[in-house]
């Protein structure tokens, strides 16, 4: 029964993520909003549904330690894993709004959390405040991309040829709708698939996740360690689905998007309103605040200068994600076993691994702004 579980689960998956990427791409061209701004909104929200439902669930049911190790374990997962898989597929370009904006924004999540949490818990009114950040970042996301659209479109028409200037075109007039006078069923049909994606993303991610955890506990792991493994990954399979087939597709905008935008979701959305409907708040373990917390910053302020190096997430970047999440993962069943290992491993990341790749980023970013300033000095 699990093998089955698990087979139609990951079915589901790949079949929802097309749907939901074909459906959001198609929508967006349509209605006259970028890629980006449907990668950071709708596809990363909808993706994130399966945190947000098993936090809520598990914070209701007392079950603190996996409502929290779920937010912090998949913003971990969507950045290391995600983006290191799909970088290693195809090379990445990442949006100049990305970096300007939306990852500090992730980073300043991050760094809220960890104030929100310092004296582990999370309160209503703290819950309140990060689900109005969300409200407030989704709303400036929709205003700022149609402000970028409608500046596509006037530096397009003036380009058209000026007053007084005879143009005779031979070609026959066009009879095709614009996207503005899309028909209604055209964008009912989007809409559709997009619903039909995030419910099949769902479904299979909780298939998926409903098996493994059984199994986890079966062989005894604390709550906290399945939260951070097992569920924050089974429900992050949205993103790896609709990041992988989005990179695959070719829509890089919503691949990127999606992981930023899913990572500001958790924290401000799914965070925020489990700590609103939960009776007393959220608990915040202390193994958390020391450890795993300080982990998902770091991990976010990773990727500032990895996006700044030449806006491009290239193979060898995807590649140091995924050995980082990979030394993540061992530090947890190192951790979770109490085995003898970890403190020789422990100071293997911090004193040789960590610095040398902070060292090679800050090289990197160096190297970019100086060419930068060659290039503008030359202009």
């Amino acid at each position: 029964m699990t093998i089955t579980l698990l087979c139609a689960g990951l079915a589901a998956l790949v079949t929802g993520a097309e749907l939901l990427v074909r459906g959001a791409s198609r929508l967006a061209a349509a209605v006259g909003i970028s890629p980006l701004v449907v990668g950071l909104t709708v596809v990363a929200f909808g993706t994130s549904a399966p945190e947000l439902a098993v936090s809520v669930s598990s914070a209701c049911a007392g079950q603190a330690d996996l409502a929290v190790g779920n937010v912090v374990g998949s913003n971990i997962f969507n950045v290391l894993f995600i983006l290191g898989l799909s970088a290693l597929i195809t090379p990445l370009v990442v949006d100049q709004k990305l970096v300007r904006v939306d990852v500090p924004l992730m980073i300043g999540a991050s760094l809220l959390m960890l104030v929100a949490g310092s004296d582990q818990i999370i309160g209503r009114l703290e819950g309140g405040l990060l689900f109005g950040g969300l409200l407030a970042f989704t709303s400036h996301c929709i205003v700022a991309g149609r402000k970028a659209v409608a500046a596509d479109r006037s530096v397009q028409n003036a380009e058209v040829p000026m007053a007084g200037t005879l143009h005779v075109s031979c070609e026959p007039q066009s009879t095709m709708p614009s996207p503005v006078g899309a028909s209604l069923a055209g964008h009912a049909r989007q809409v559709g698939l997009i619903v039909l994606g995030l419910a099949l993303l769902v479904v299979g991610s909780n298939w998926l996740v409903e098996g493994a955890t059984e199994l986890a506990r079966w062989l005894g792991v604390s709550e906290l360690m399945i939260g951070l493994t097992i569920v924050a990954g089974g429900t992050s399979l949205p993103e790896v689905a609709t990041s992988i087939i989005a990179a695959l597709r070719g829509e890089r905008d919503i691949a990127v998007g999606n992981v930023v935008g899913s990572n500001l979701f958790n924290i401000l959305g799914v965070l925020g309103l489990t700590a609103l409907v939960a009776p007393s708040g959220v608990a915040v373990p202390s193994q958390t605040l020391s450890f795993d917390i300080p982990v998902m910053i770091a991990v976010a302020a990773a990727c500032l200068p990895i996006f700044f190096t030449g806006h491009l997430i290239a193979r060898w970047e995807g590649a140091v994600f995924l050995v980082y999440y990979t030394a993540y993962m061992t530090t947890l069943v190192l951790t979770a076993r109490s085995h003898d290992a970890l403190p020789a491993f422990q100071q293997l990341m911090l004193i040789f691994a960590v610095p040398l790749t902070v060292a090679t980023l800050l090289i990197f970013a160096f190297r970019e702004f100086r060419l930068r300033s060659a290039e503008t000095t030359a202009t």
